[in-house]
């Protein structure tokens, strides 16, 4: 690199025989963080494309396994994929065409070497990448992802080379991974009271984070925010995929928008239901929940290929004549127990022109106090409904948009039935989540005839509280009705999100409420398709905490991350005519059966 850092690469060439064929080749290049030698992944994927006429590029990102200097995460990505592009250029096996290719981390460190315009860059596959790390994937609208964030940099700390050094660093480090659960029981964590601090570089990361929750310069540094330098992206072919359940669904669908509206370059929107990480392709499945076999992609290396050929290789692979969005509509399915004990949701593929889908309408379902949800607006005088929310005694996560098993008996990562579960620590029963008494819960009838919601979903509340500071959250459910298999129906997580009162008007400022001052408020849940068929209910759950995928709020109005006390807040949430709270659907009404 420029400041003479020495980053471990491996080269896979087109060979016959064992002997390497003669050039030059287009170029697959995958920056990684996670070990480019011990995963197999990366080196299918090597073999895979040099068995095709392709020479590939597999490396350690700075400062972590085989290769030199200090990991800093994504900080170095844009100049070192600079670097690197640079280096790739002068080889004589290139011809001068490179395309990058990766997932989560190493898509994100793509899009931070494209804003610096490097030689050679003619296409990038971005699959579940962030986009804005303080709007949706380290935070969320002021709350913090805290259980998958302190999952994550204790398993970077794990696989660190200063770990790798030293075996009692190593050991503690481990102990802590096997007791991640009791970890999270004791939020908020302390500087010098964890494991995390014999590697303070470590440290440091999370408590950054932690405790940054103004949307300041650290925050819109562009290695983080794409968001802040969209302007700077090059205008080539982008192919983006995601899912439902994927972490970065959000970061996703925003990043396909933006590029459409701002470049002339094709660009490809792909949308499955698996959670996040690239082993997840294959299934049919995510948590609890099968959307059946048309769900899963078999070689996600297959779709890689043809991207390849069409814009590094100028073949034609049809690639420009189809629709240029695919989506996996979920739902349809039996709705009974299959062979292997999960829920048939069903679900089948479509394509589209654009996202959102064109034809979509946003409709309004309004909440009303005897817990109806309808389209039909409250009346003028009713009443509003309110709840006590606890900050000791939070409504546990039961599902959602992160990795499968993300912490092992604390977050798993799914679609889940919306009940407490034996194998989940953090639960005190098996009893509905509804049926507590911090949940206020809003549902259709069942329905005459299915519903098709497929777009993005916006939650708009006018609430007060007691306390200063507090948190107001949205989940929106597929409840089914009850079957043999599922006596009691099955209610099937569908999106989910929180809003964090203080940062209800700004990023940049905390602005604390008034007690019993009226306010309104908008959630924004991660969009999604989903039929909910006949003889289903649409629900809404409205609450203040969903732990541990987001911290609990003390409702103090403290420094966040640092709060040692907590006040129990009386939450009201009004829905008369003048102040109609709603959820904001995205219906397709052309599609409902």
């Amino acid at each position: 690199m420029r400041d003479g850092t020495k980053l471990s690469t491996d080269v896979y060439l087109p060979a016959l025989g064992g002997k390497p064929l003669e050039g030059p080749w287009p170029v697959v290049v995958e920056r990684t963080p996670y070990d480019k030698s011990r995963r197999v992944s990366h080196s299918q994927s090597g073999r895979f494309f040099a068995r095709r006429g392709y020479a590939v590029v597999m490396q350690d990102v700075r400062g972590r396994w085989s290769s030199e200097g200090d990991f800093e995460f994504l900080r170095n990505e844009s100049s070192d994929g600079y670097d690197t592009l640079v280096w790739i250029d002068e080889q004589a096996w290139s011809n001068g065409k490179v395309g990058t290719i990766g997932y989560s981390y190493t898509a994100a460190d793509q899009q931070s070497l494209a804003i610096t315009d490097p030689p050679g860059l003619v296409t990038q596959q971005l699959f579940d990448g962030g986009y804005n790390y303080f709007t949706k994937t380290f935070r969320h609208r002021g709350a913090c992802e805290y259980a998958i964030f302190l999952q994550y940099v204790l398993q970077m700390a794990r696989q660190s080379k200063e770990a790798a050094a030293d075996a009692e660093v190593r050991d503690a480090l481990d102990r802590m991974w096997a007791n991640l659960g009791k970890w999270v029981r004791r939020l908020p964590l302390r500087r010098g009271e964890s494991p995390l601090r014999l590697l303070p570089k470590y440290e440091n990361w999370f408590f950054d984070m932690l405790t940054r929750s103004d949307y300041d310069a650290y925050w819109k540094d562009p290695s983080l925010n794409l968001e802040e330098a969209i302007d700077r992206y090059p205008d080539i072919p982008v192919f983006l995929e995601t899912a439902w359940y994927g972490h970065h669904i959000t970061a996703t669908l925003t990043k396909y928008a933006e590029m459409r509206r701002r470049h002339h370059t094709p660009k490809k929107l792909l949308v499955g239901t698996w959670t996040h990480g690239m082993e997840h392709f294959v299934e049919s499945w995510a948590g609890e929940v099968d959307f059946g076999p048309e769900a899963a992609l078999e070689n996600v290396n297959d779709l890689r290929l043809r991207w390849c050929d069409q814009y590094l290789k100028g073949l034609d692979t049809g690639l420009e004549r189809e629709p240029p969005v695919r989506i996996f509509v979920m739902g349809g399915g039996t709705g009974r127990r299959n062979l292997q004990g999960r829920l048939d949701h069903g679900g089948r593929w479509r394509d589209e022109q654009d996202w959102p889908p064109p034809g979509m309408q946003p409709t309004p379902y309004y909440f009303h106090g005897d817990g109806s949800l309808s389209t039909e607006k409250p009346a003028k005088e009713a009443l509003p409904s309110g709840f006590t929310f606890n900050p000791a005694d939070p409504v546990p996560t039961v599902g959602g948009n992160f990795p499968e098993k993300a912490i092992p008996g604390l977050l798993d990562g799914g679609g889940f039935d919306q009940r407490g579960r034996s194998d989940l620590i953090l639960c005190q029963d098996t009893l509905p989540l509804s049926a507590r008494r911090d949940v206020l819960v809003f549902r259709t009838p069942p329905l005459a005839e299915g519903v098709e919601l497929t777009g993005p979903l916006v939650v708009r509340l006018w609430v007060s509280s007691s306390a200063v500071d507090t948190d107001f959250t949205a989940k929106l459910v597929d409840e089914y009705p009850p079957n043999p298999d599922y006596p009691e129906g099955f209610a099937l997580n569908i999106a989910d999100a929180i809003t964090r009162m203080r940062y209800r008007d700004s990023r940049e400022r905390a602005e604390l409420m008034e007690p019993g001052k009226v306010y309104e408020v908008r959630i924004d849940p991660q969009a999604t398709s989903n039929h909910f068929a006949r003889g289903h209910r649409i629900r809404v759950d409205i609450s203040s905490s969903n732990f541990p995928h987001y911290d609990v709020n003390p409702n103090t109005g403290e420094p966040l991350g640092l709060e040692r006390r907590s006040v129990v807040a009386h939450q009201t949430v009004y829905h008369d005519a003048v102040r109609a709270s709603h959820i904001e659907l995205p219906v397709v009404p052309s599609r409902g059966k």
